[in-house]
């Protein structure tokens, strides 16, 4: 299958922006390229495809230094079909133990709809402000799904 640039114009607005930055995506894994710094979501989608097939939601961190290069990922939660439960507690002594700067947050929906759910967005705030209080950033929560990703930061809920 060959996707030409008009066939990305043809698809509605909020889609068109979804389209290039899985093609993006897909021609960095073509060309063998990770990231080892996180620079956007995007980044942070590519690093976590693994996630977008899961049948149950997995809540993983990953933990930065002061540069944002990655020191490493962990999977702090895997829940049900729809849910994850995740305690600030979990997060941060992962951090502490990771020697982290900061933290970005990556769960994914099996459903495929990267929407948040409003418990996303609370748990999201709720990290946010443990964060602020020890000391370790959260710089973003990005949630991924067959139908692209979703950043929380970009959608104001940080």
């Amino acid at each position: 299958m060959v996707i030409r640039e008009s066939d990305i114009a043809n698809l509605p607005a909020e889609k068109q922006e979804i389209a290039r930055g899985m093609l993006e995506v897909l021609t960095n894994i073509v060309n063998g390229y990770t990231p080892d710094t996180i620079r956007n979501p995007q980044d942070v989608y590519q690093l976590s495809l693994d996630l977008v097939s899961k049948k149950q939601e997995h809540f993983a961190v990953y933990f930065l230094n002061s540069k944002h290069q990655i020191i490493n990922r962990k999977t702090i939660s895997i829940g049900s079909l729809n849910s994850t439960v995740v305690h600030p507690r979990e997060v941060f002594r992962a951090a502490i133990e990771n020697s982290s700067a900061s933290i970005i947050c990556v769960h994914n929906h099996p459903s495929g709809d990267p929407t948040p759910s409003p418990e996303d967005i609370i748990m999201t705030q709720r990290l946010r402000e443990v964060g602020e209080i020890i000391g370790i950033e959260l710089l973003d929560h990005v949630i991924v799904g067959r139908t692209g990703w979703i950043s929380l930061k970009m959608k104001g809920h940080i």
